[in-house]
Parts: structure tokens; C-alpha cells; sequence
């Protein structure tokens, strides 16, 4: 099975409003990836389709399936299908995009979400890979890029380089880490980005928020 999946339920797929587990509950849980990176209101969504997606977005459900993942619908939402509406009900202006180009990433399924508001503006690359199984391979968050190694759970948190030890030995209690990267916001804050093998319980990320409130969970 690889480490793609992590159980014969990845390539069953989800439960999850139709049609296609690849084209909208894939797409679903990429919007849903920016929606917990953002971490607060949009006013503007730009997304950009590549390949496959390219092609297909509007017969397969993609575009609100992508809505709904940043408005934070989970792929069964009996309101996924309207998720385009009740966006623009919110004041959300939302631009789709046909890019006739190779996919930056190497997918067919491949999409570039762009989120902001008046302070704030985030960009990541997904793809969906089968099963509503989904590898985020890009993201910037505070004018940093990372490049993670591709599947869920990431972490990504700031911290000084000394809670960065405490924060990271926290981790490795319960979960292998896959791949570690940082950039540097000033020369006593970093962000850090944590590409995980396994989920982390909700009493484990409220250990980890006692060390770093700034901590983003993506799962």
C-alpha cells in the first residue's frame, strides 16, 4: 500500500457529496488544507486548475468542492454543493482559473489555492492522488515557502530555537517525523514545518499549544 494510504479506506474513498472521490472529495480536502492554513475570513479565493483538473473542474464538482474545503466543510457537508453561493453570500470574491500549462507539481489533479484578506495572504499546491487522498507539495505562509514531502499530517509552527527542542521531542513521543524544515522570520523566531507519519490526538496538539500557541495542525 505504500505510505500514501494509511488504511484500505484511503482507496475505497471518503463518505462524501458526489460524484468523484478524486475530483471533489480530493479538491474538498485541498480547500479545506488552505482553510486550516489561513486560520481566519477571506475576502478573496483564486484558484488555479491544472491538467486534469484543468479540464474537468466544472463537471466533476471540483469548484465547489473547493469552495467548500476553504469555508471549512468536511466532503459530506449536505452544503458542499451550494459552498459557491454561501461563499459569495460572505463577501468572498472567487476567480477559477484554466491553466493551460504542465502541473508545477507533477499531477494531473493538481490545484494552486491563493487565499487573502486585507492583512493577510497564503498559496499552497495540492493534488489529489486517488481514494479522496490528497499531498500538499507547496505552501507559503509569511512570504516562506515550504516544500513538504507530500502527505498528511503536517505541523507547522512558530517558535525560538530553543522551544523548537522542547516542541520537537514532544512530537517524536508519539509520532515520526518524516522531514523537518525552517525559515527564519527574525533571529529569534522560526517557522518551523513538520511532515508527520501518523495523526496527532487532541490531547497531544493541546500539550504541544502549551509550548507555541502559534501552531497550525493540517490533517
Amino acid at each position: 500500500m505504500g505510505n500514501k494510504y494509511k488504511s484500505v479506506f484511503d482507496i475505497i474513498g471518503p463518505v462524501m457529496i458526489g460524484p468523484s472521490s478524486s475530483h471533489t472529495a480530493g479538491a474538498a480536502r485541498i480547500g479545506k488544507v488552505g482553510f486550516q492554513l489561513f486560520n481566519g475570513q477571506i475576502t478573496k479565493l483564486k484558484v488555479r486548475y491544472f491538467e486534469s483538473f484543468a479540464k474537468t473542474h466544472r463537471g466533476h464538482g471540483t469548484d465547489f468542492a473547493t469552495v467548500a474545503g476553504v469555508l471549512g466543510f468536511e466532503p459530506d457537508d449536505v452544503r458542499c454543493p451550494q459552498a459557491i453561493k454561501i461563499a459569495e453570500k460572505m463577501g468572498i470574491e472567487i476567480q477559477f482559473i484554466e491553466d493551460s500549462h504542465p502541473s508545477p507539481i507533477n499531477h494531473p489533479n493538481s490545484a494552486e489555492l491563493t487565499l487573502e484578506n486585507e492583512t493577510k495572504k497564503i498559496s499552497l499546491m495540492g493534488c489529489s492522488i486517488g481514494g479522496g487522498t490528497i499531498e500538499i507539495r507547496a505552501f507559503t505562509i509569511k512570504n516562506q515557502q515550504f516544500f513538504p514531502k507530500g502527505g498528511l499530517p503536517i505541523l507547522v509552527l512558530e517558535a525560538n530555537p530553543i522551544n523548537q527542542d522542547k516542541i520537537q521531542n514532544e512530537i517524536e513521543k508519539t509520532a515520526s517525523i518524516i522531514s523537518q524544515n525552517e525559515s527564519e522570520l527574525t533571529p529569534n523566531e522560526f517557522i518551523y514545518e513538520y511532515d508527520l507519519t501518523k495523526n496527532l490526538a487532541e490531547t497531544e496538539l493541546k500539550q504541544l499549544r502549551l509550548l507555541t500557541h502559534n501552531l497550525i495542525y493540517l490533517k
